[in-house]
């Protein structure tokens, strides 16, 4: 077989495909055409989702929000104890009809307070896969966010209580609704104590356990509402590396690691310790898992950072005002559900907004 230099990869690339049957892609691909390998989004341009055209050169978001630069990523975890991730990076893998989704809750940061330099990892993952420049919380405190998102509902905004007589709704619940559908649903809390548990403890707060609040579903929430675990064994791990993660999926970092108690620093470094883990199964390798990483409400202003990856998405900059019912209009949408009481005010186009096939 011919052996085709860099310069045949150039000019002289047509006369050398008229003397060898080797095809154009797996010359280049052999050659490297000047360039050392990169993964599949490097070098794409951003993409304005609200216009679907690529971002021209010079275009930065709107006035108050990041500017859409990535950001480099710390090589080592900032906390203390905090699992040393996976050397891997995560990797762009083919894009396939998303079914499942699995949405991280962060706490209590607006938008200007996170990106683009005190999460830098988020950010970098923000600027390679999606985000939205314009996403609000609901209200305040924590609670009604949870509800909102995983219960379609505020639910009148109620202060942060522990479930029970006052402080339960009427179901479904987004995992209720999955169930019922035939789908897989599951909620994993770091540090809690029991399965569905309701009370507080160490560092596990019930007010960031969105199924516990729902009596009607108390026998499906023991059963999938579990510990997390770790980065190296638990269920989430096993789950991710085995491609069994639910259809609807909640993941809830402890007190420390959402940011609430801890620093940005201990939250962006427990991202970095688990997205390998995520991104490394079959769910996500075939095309199939979304993440989403969201906080539940501002601190300094209603906005706050949404991000979402998946293998068929890369450099979408939302910026169509959005809050967190779009969320659950989005998880109701893989999961092939009806939007749940007001995520039928969303638009009916969320995933799209995303490139997202499902």
């Amino acid at each position: 077989m011919l052996n085709l230099t860099r310069a045949t990869c150039g000019r002289d690339l047509l006369a050398a495909l008229a003397l060898s049957s080797c095809a154009l892609g797996s010359c280049a691909l052999a050659a490297g055409c000047g360039h050392p390998s990169q993964p599949a989004s490097a070098g794409r341009p951003a993409t304005s989702a609200s216009r679907g055209t690529p971002l021209s050169a010079g275009t930065s978001p709107s006035p108050g929000t990041p500017s859409a630069r990535p950001a480099s990523s710390p090589s080592r975890s900032a906390a203390t104890g905090t699992p040393r991730p996976s050397r891997t990076r995560p990797g762009s893998h083919r894009a396939g009809r998303v079914s499942k989704i699995l949405v991280i809750m962060e706490e209590n940061h607006s938008l200007g307070q996170v990106f683009p330099s005190r999460m830098p990892y988020l950010w970098s993952l923000a600027t390679r896969f999606g985000w939205a420049t314009h996403w609000s919380d609901i209200g305040h405190p924590s609670l009604p966010n949870y509800l909102a998102i995983f219960g379609g509902s505020a639910f009148g905004e109620p202060q942060d209580c522990f479930p029970g007589r006052g402080c339960d709704y009427p179901g479904p619940s987004v995992f209720g609704q999955a169930i019922a559908a035939g789908r897989t649903a599951r909620a994993y809390e770091e540090s809690m104590p029991a399965p569905c548990d309701r009370g507080n403890g160490g560092n596990y707060d019930v007010n960031h356990n969105p199924w516990a609040y729902f009596p009607g579903e108390a026998a499906i929430c023991r059963a999938g509402d579990v510990p997390s675990g770790t980065p190296r064994s638990g269920r989430l791990e096993a789950d991710a590396r085995s491609g069994r993660l639910p259809s609807v999926g909640l993941v809830t970092p402890n007190l420390i690691h959402d940011g609430h108690d801890g620093t940005l620093a201990q939250a962006d470094a427990w991202l970095r310790a688990w997205i390998p883990v995520l991104q490394s199964g079959p769910d996500w390798r075939s095309g199939r898992l979304a993440i989403v990483v969201v906080f539940d409400e501002g601190e300094t202003t209603e906005q706050v950072p949404f991000v979402i990856m998946a293998p068929g998405i890369s450099h979408v900059v939302v910026r169509q005002p959005l809050n967190q019912y779009a969320l659950t209009r989005l998880i109701d949408e893989v999961a092939g559900l009806r939007p749940l009481r007001s995520a039928a005010t969303a638009p009916a186009d969320i995933a799209a907004l995303f490139h997202l096939r499902t």
